[in-house]
């Protein structure tokens, strides 16, 4: 494990001493201006959550390439985590269509590399300010098959949009096979009344490449959002861009 792991498990054992809690302070501010310069100028993105595990063939694989690039082909920049599996995907798609293609990556033990399909990363210590940078510059998302992250993403954004703490963006759950256990949770808590009705409403569920692209324009143009036609210059003295 790397010191910067090493740091960060140190901190959530509890109190430190004020000096060390101060210092892991000023770090973590530091990791959020680097984040700020670096994705400031990538224009308006569509962030894409999923699985590392799924490799080139797999029809997560290529369903995720494919939706990938006809978001991109709206002028939209893809955006996601950066490493391989889903995320490869999700670049390439936007790559391959002449699309614009970031990533926000984080610093594991074991290392994971950005995917070759990158136009621009920021490598990230900590999963929290991750988060934050994946939706901070997206007007959409969409969750496909995945992990404990991909669900810990997905449920954090729903959080957000359902505390109107961001606007509500539109939310894709692809893949309605993989995902019928929580689909029958979510059921169940709406039964319970731990949600509403209008929470429902928060995410589309679909297996339809066409009908995610549709929904995921549609929505956004009902907000008078549109992707940036003409990025700004970014101010190297800044270290931006």
């Amino acid at each position: 494990m790397n010191g910067n792991g090493r740091k960060e498990i140190k901190f959530l054992e509890g109190p430190q001493s004020r000096r060390e809690e101060f210092m892991f302070a000023l770090s973590v501010l530091g990791e959020f201006v680097k984040g700020f310069r670096t994705l400031h100028f990538v224009g308006s993105c569509v962030t894409v959550f999923g699985s590392a595990r799924f490799k080139e063939g797999h029809e997560f694989y290529e369903a995720t390439r494919e939706l990938a690039g006809r978001i991109a082909e709206l002028g939209f920049t893809i955006m996601t985590g950066g490493g391989p599996g889903i995320m490869e995907a999700a670049n390439r798609g936007a790559r391959e269509v002449g699309g614009r293609s970031v990533g926000c990556n984080i610093e594991l033990p074991h290392e994971q590399e950005p995917n070759p399909y990158l136009d621009k990363w920021v490598k990230i210590k900590y999963f929290f300010v991750r988060k934050v940078l994946l939706v901070k510059y997206s007007f959409a998302f969409v969750i496909m098959p995945g992990g404990f992250g991909t669900l810990d993403e997905y449920f954090e954004t729903m959080t957000l949009i359902q505390t109107r703490k961001i606007s509500q963006f539109p939310i894709v759950v692809f893949g309605r096979e993989y995902h019928k256990d929580l689909l029958e949770h979510i059921d169940r808590m709406l039964e319970r009344g731990t949600i509403s009705d209008e929470d429902m409403k928060l995410f589309l569920v679909t297996d339809s490449i066409e009908e995610a692209v549709n929904h995921i324009g549609n929505t956004i143009a009902r907000f008078g959002l549109k992707p940036e036609e003409k990025p700004f210059n970014p101010l190297k003295w800044l270290m931006e861009g």
